[in-house]
C-alpha cells in the first residue's frame, strides 16, 4: 500500500465469453445475505497448488492455457495498451500474469495535477470508467491477455475509501458523488467505517494498525457483514470478467480473519477451474506476527519486502556474490509463500534503493537476476518517467463529458515518457518458467560483482555488475547443445533466436557477459536446426567500449531530498536536474551517496551536484562546474569520482 507524501494512498473459452457478456451489464451492489459463517477455504499460497494461477484441465476443453508464474506490473497502463502488450510481448516472452492498476472508480484530483495515488482512493466499486478506460476496454483486455496465455491480476483496494483531502473534489471518475464516510454508489455510510478516526500512531499495535486510519483515508469496518459483502461482490464482478488474481493493497491494515471471510466468498475464475490467486501487501516491521507477513500466509502469498530492501541494496551496490546467501537465510517467509521484486511503484519514489530511473542498466541486471534466483514468485516492474514523487502517468489531457479527468496516454515504448523496463529483459521470463524449482548450483564467482550458477540441469545464468565484459568458462549441468541467450534476445515462433548462441560441450560452457548485464541459457531455448541463433557468443574486444563512472559524494539532506549528478552530456541529463543520475544512500552509508552511469571511454564532461526535493524543487551546489573525463578506468572498466557537496 502506498503511503503517499500527502493525503492520498493507495482464444477466450465459451465459458469466459458467456460470463463476461453477462458481467458487462453492471457491477453488483453489496450482498444482502450474511455468508460469514461459511468456512473459508484457503486461497492458493503458491502457483504450484493454485488452480486459478495455473492451467487447469477441463473436460469441456475450456481451460485457459497460460505461461508460468512470472508477474509484470504494468503500472498505470491503459487497458488497451495492456491488451496489446500481452499479444505482442508478454505472451511470446513467457510472462504468466500482469498486475494492473486499481480499476474501480477513483477520486479525480485536478488541483493535485492528477497524481498516481488518486487511483488508490475508491469512490465506488464500479469499473465503468477510470482514466485508463471503460468497463468494455477492461473486459477486452482480460480476454485478449488470456488468449495470449497471460492472466490479469488486479490491484485491489479494500482497506479504505477516500481521504480527508478529497472531500468536495467530486465527482469520481465514473461520475459518482461522495464525501468522506459517505459513498452512496456502493453504498457505504458513516456506520460502515471504524471508530478510530485518526491516523495510526503506534505502528507496533495491531489495534491501531488495523483499526485507525492510514494517512487520513476513511478506514472500512471490514468486520461488518455489509462491508465484507460489498468488497466480495466487487472482487467477484472482476472474477466474472475473467480476472484470475488479486494483489491485496494494504492487507496489513485489515485483520486476517476479515480477509479470510472475504476470500471465502470468491467465485471460481471462468475457464481456470479454481478461485483467484491472492498475494497480499504486508510490509515487514515491528509488532506481533498478526501484522507481519507470517500472519497472512495461511490466506495466500505475501509480498516479501525484505527482498527489495536487502537484495535490492546488494544489486545496487554491485554485491551480487551476497544475493544467493541472502535469499537462503534472510527472507521473511518460505519461498512458496512469497512474491518478490527489486522495486515497485512505492519504492522507486521513496526508498534509497534501486530503480530504472535512478540506475538504468543496473536495474535491468537486478530484474534479470530476480528471474533467475530461486526465492519466491518474481514480479517485474514496468513504469514511466516522473519528475516528482506524486506525478501521474503520461496523459492526453481531459475529454469533454468524461469525468475521469486527465486520461492516461497509450503506452509508447519507443518514446521518452514510458520506460517499459520489462522489454529490456527480453525472453528472461522463459528462464524462470524452464527451471521451476530446480536447485541452485553455484558455478563461478569473480569478486563480489560477478556470479554464475546452474538451476539444476535445466538452466545456467551468469551476472556481471562490473564495468567491463566478463568471459568465463564454467562447468554446467546443461545437456550438450547450442542455447539461445534469453537474457539478451527473444525466441521466435519458428524457434529462431535473435541473440548469441552458446555451445555446451561435455559439461562446460564459455560465455561472455556484458557489463551490467547477464547471460541466461535454458533447456527450452535450444538454437533450433533450420532456425539458428543470430550469432555465436565470443570474447569481447580487450578495450573498454564504455567506462562506468562511479560517483561517491558526501551530502547532508533533509528527509525526502535526493542527490543527483547533472552534467554536460546526455547521460548526465544535459544540465536538466530531472534527467540527471540519481544517487542512492541508506541508513548505514548516509551521508555518502553513490551512483553509476556508463560513458564511452575518453568522454570529457562537466558536472555539478544538485539536491531535488519531493516537490521537484532543485538546489544547486555552489562554485564552478566540475570538469572530468573517463580516461583512466581500472581493469574492470570502472573509474571513480568522489567529492563533497559545496
Amino acid at each position: 500500500m502506498k503511503q503517499p507524501p500527502r493525503l492520498g494512498a493507495a482464444a477466450v473459452s465459451a465459458v469466459l465469453i458467456a460470463t463476461a457478456a453477462a458481467a458487462l451489464t453492471a457491477w453488483p451492489g453489496a450482498a444482502a445475505a450474511d455468508r460469514d459463517s461459511d468456512p473459508a477455504p484457503r486461497p492458493p499460497s503458491s502457483a504450484a497448488d493454485a488452480p486459478a494461477a495455473a492451467p487447469a484441465a477441463d473436460s469441456g476443453g475450456t481451460a485457459a492455457q497460460a505461461n508460468g508464474d512470472v508477474i509484470v506490473h504494468l503500472f498505470q497502463w491503459r487497458w488497451e495498451s495492456v491488451a496489446q502488450e500481452c499479444e505482442d510481448v508478454l505472451g511470446p516472452n513467457g510472462y504468466g500474469a500482469v498486475q494492473v492498476s486499481p480499476p474501480q472508480e477513483h477520486v479525480v484530483l485536478a488541483e493535485e495535477e492528477h497524481p498516481w495515488w488518486q487511483d488508490y482512493q475508491p469512490v465506488s466499486y464500479s469499473v465503468d470508467n477510470t482514466r485508463r478506460g471503460t468497463r468494455a476496454d477492461f473486459a477486452d483486455m482480460v480476454a485478449r491477455c488470456r488468449d495470449a496465455g497471460v492472466r490479469i491480476y488486479v490491484d485491489a483496494v479494500v482497506n479504505h475509501m477516500t481521504g480527508t483531502g478529497s472531500i468536495g473534489s467530486g465527482p469520481g471518475s465514473a461520475g459518482s458523488t461522495y464525501a468522506k464516510y459517505d459513498y452512496p454508489a456502493v453504498p457505504y455510510g458513516d456506520g460502515d467505517f471504524g471508530d478510530c478516526r485518526r491516523d495510526v500512531a503506534d505502528w507496533t499495535d495491531p489495534a491501531e494498525v488495523q483499526g485507525c486510519e492510514l494517512l487520513a483515508l476513511s478506514d472500512l469496518d471490514t468486520g461488518s457483514a455489509h462491508v465484507r459483502g460489498a468488497i466480495a461482490d466487487y472482487l467477484n464482478d472482476l472474477v466474472g470478467l475473467g480476472v484470475a488474481g488479486f494483489r491485496v493493497d494494504a492487507a496489513k491494515h485489515v485483520p486476517a480473519e476479515d480477509l479470510a471471510a472475504i476470500y471465502a466468498r470468491l467465485d471460481e475464475v471462468p475457464g481456470y477451474g479454481g478461485r483467484p490467486y491472492v498475494f497480499q501487501e504486508v510490509l515487514d516491521g515491528g509488532g506481533p506476527e498478526s501484522i507481519r507477513p507470517p500472519g497472512y500466509t495461511h490466506l495466500g502469498d505475501v509480498i516479501d519486502d525484505r527482498y527489495h530492501s536487502r537484495v535490492g541494496a546488494q544489486i545496487r551496490d554491485g554485491r551480487l556474490g551476497d544475493v544467493l546467501e541472502t535469499v537462503r537465510t534472510g527472507m521473511a517467509v518460505e519461498s512458496d509463500q512469497a512474491v518478490v521484486f527489486v522495486d515497485n511503484h512505492d519504492t522507486q519514489r521513496s526508498a534509497p534503493s534501486i530503480s530504472y530511473q535512478a540506475m538504468g542498466q543496473r536495474h535491468v541486471l537486478g530484474q534479470a537476476l530476480t528471474l533467475a534466483q530461486p526465492y519466491g514468485t518474481p514480479k517485474v516492474m514496468s513504469s514511466y518517467r516522473f519528475d516528482s514523487s506524486d506525478q501521474g502517468p503520461p496523459t492526453t489531457g481531459t475529454e469533454a463529458g468524461n469525468p475521469a479527468g486527465a486520461l492516461t496516454a497509450p503506452t509508447d515504448c519507443s518514446g521518452e515518457r514510458w520506460f517499459c523496463e520489462h522489454r529490456d529483459l527480453n525472453a528472461m521470463p522463459t528462464f524462470a518458467n524452464a527451471v521451476g524449482d530446480a536447485p541452485v548450483v553455484e558455478r563461478a564467482e569473480d569478486g563480489a560483482a560477478r556470479i554464475a550458477f546452474d538451476r539444476g540441469e535445466r538452466g545456467f545464468a551468469a551476472f556481471n555488475a562490473g564495468g567491463s565484459a566478463w568471459t568465463l568458462t564454467s562447468a554446467t549441468g546443461l545437456p550438450d547443445g547450442r542455447y539461445c541467450d534469453v537474457a539478451n534476445g527473444t525466441i521466435g515462433p519458428d524457434g529462431s533466436c535473435d541473440s548469441a548462441g552458446y555451445a555446451v560441450s561435455e559439461g562446460e560452457v564459455t560465455v561472455t557477459v556484458p557489463p551490467n548485464g547477464a547471460v541466461a541459457l535454458h533447456v527450452d531455448a535450444l538454437c533450433a536446426e533450420g532456425a539458428p541463433c543470430a550469432e555465436d557468443g565470443g570474447p569481447p574486444d580487450e578495450e573498454c567500449a564504455n567506462v562506468t563512472a562511479a560517483f561517491s559524494v558526501r551530502a547532508q539532506t533533509w528527509y525526502g531530498q535526493d542527490v543527483r549528478v547533472v552534467g554536460s552530456v546526455p547521460a548526465l541529463g544535459s544540465w536538466d536536474p530531472q534527467r540527471g543520475v540519481r544517487l542512492a544512500t541508506d541508513e548505514d552509508t548516509y551521508p555518502t551517496w553513490r551512483g553509476e552511469v556508463d560513458l564511452p571511454e575518453g568522454t570529457a564532461f562537466e558536472y555539478k551536484l544538485v539536491k531535488v526535493a519531493p516537490d521537484g524543487a532543485v538546489e544547486w551546489e555552489s562554485g564552478a562546474n566540475r570538469a572530468a573525463a573517463v580516461d583512466s578506468p581500472d581493469a574492470e572498466c570502472v573509474q571513480a569520482f568522489t567529492g563533497e557537496w559545496r
